[in-house]
């Protein structure tokens, strides 16, 4: 059997989940990878078949999504030609996670996508809505990548198509202490930034990983070093919390490391807010920003935040199987009725 596995690019939370997800699709066939986004730091440690620009959400520096840097990059002629060039008619499966090209592709040409995503979890309509309302985002993240089947993944598991994380094995074998310090991964602010509202907590000691960075900085209490996926698990392994935004690997992998959290959702992006939401309710500490206003919640964190408990048991393999075996006798059940 072929199965194509198409993989979301823009940050590292789907390239990080598919590097235990790709062994488990393997064992099914043979699996040609593609990868579409340009802001992932990520490299997957098998061949990728297709890299491609996408569509991409290009982070900004004071804690959004550049939407005109986003517009400015994106090329519609370039995606339409990938689109109506990938040959998605050739596989037996089609799965994505959050990937546009492959999705529309598939919806062109009359085949079956089926989506194993994050996104496909807070669609759903089972968890808590942000605050304030964004109809724009709600739209984009409805329509970016449309699948016929969906499967997915949150906080807290609800039903027979939505699950608990994907927690890899390298988190999961990795030994967790206290070193007293603090990872961040905010990559929607710059350095800049972060030094001047992290410095304020003398007291701290931070750990930066910065996509603005190419080299180890060391300024005071504050440690900056570019994104590295070994030292980032590690970082968040040792530390006494997490602060970071509200995507959906690193605060899940930091509730499963049982280290207290913090997150930021980054502006203009839909899919944080309503990621922020959920975290809400379990009693995760949300702010808007690194603004003055929010420096009390910052200290009350420092000082008594504590861990959230959840059980994340490992199931990639059996929820694979599940949606490799359904589709497969679904596709082989329509080819015989044709």
């Amino acid at each position: 059997m072929k199965i194509l596995y198409a993989i979301q690019g823009t940050g590292n939370g789907h390239l990080s989940r598919a590097i235990d997800i790709i062994p488990c699709l393997q064992k099914h066939g043979e699996v040609d990878i593609l990868v579409s986004g340009i802001q992932g730091d990520l490299k997957l440690p098998f061949p990728v078949k297709y890299q491609l620009k996408g569509m991409s959400f290009i982070f900004g520096k004071k804690g959004g999504v550049d939407l005109w840097k986003t517009l400015a990059k994106a090329s519609l002629r370039k995606l339409i030609k990938s689109i109506k060039q990938l040959p998605v008619e050739k596989y037996d499966l089609v799965i994505n996670d959050f990937e546009p090209v492959s999705a529309w592709a598939c919806y062109f040409k009359g085949k079956t996508c089926i989506a194993l995503s994050h996104q496909s979890a807070v669609l759903a309509g089972y968890f808590p809505l942000p605050d304030s309302s964004d109809k724009m985002g709600k739209l984009i993240l409805q329509n970016y990548a449309p699948a016929d089947f969906k499967y997915g993944f949150h906080f807290k598991g609800n039903n027979d198509s939505i699950f608990t994380p994907v927690i890899r094995q390298q988190v999961r074998s990795h030994e967790i202490t206290n070193d007293g310090h603090y990872t961040v991964y905010l990559p929607s602010y710059d350095d800049k930034s972060l030094i001047k509202k992290l410095s304020q907590y003398k007291d701290v000691k931070w750990d930066v990983f910065s996509k603005h960075n190419s080299k180890k900085i060391i300024h005071k209490n504050i440690t900056i070093q570019p994104v590295n996926n070994a030292l980032f698990t590690a970082s968040m392994a040792a530390s006494a919390g997490v602060l970071c935004g509200a995507g959906f690997e690193t605060p899940a992998e930091a509730l499963f490391l049982g280290k207290k959290l913090l997150v930021i959702p980054m502006k203009n992006q839909y899919e944080q807010q309503l990621n922020a939401a959920a975290l809400k309710t379990m009693g995760v500490p949300v702010i808007k920003s690194l603004k003055p206003k929010y420096e009390a919640i910052i200290s009350e964190w420092l000082q008594n935040g504590k861990p959230i408990p959840v059980h994340y048991p490992d199931m990639t393999q059996t929820i694979v199987d599940m949606a490799v075996l359904k589709h497969t006798a679904q596709e082989n059940n329509l080819q015989l009725s044709v």
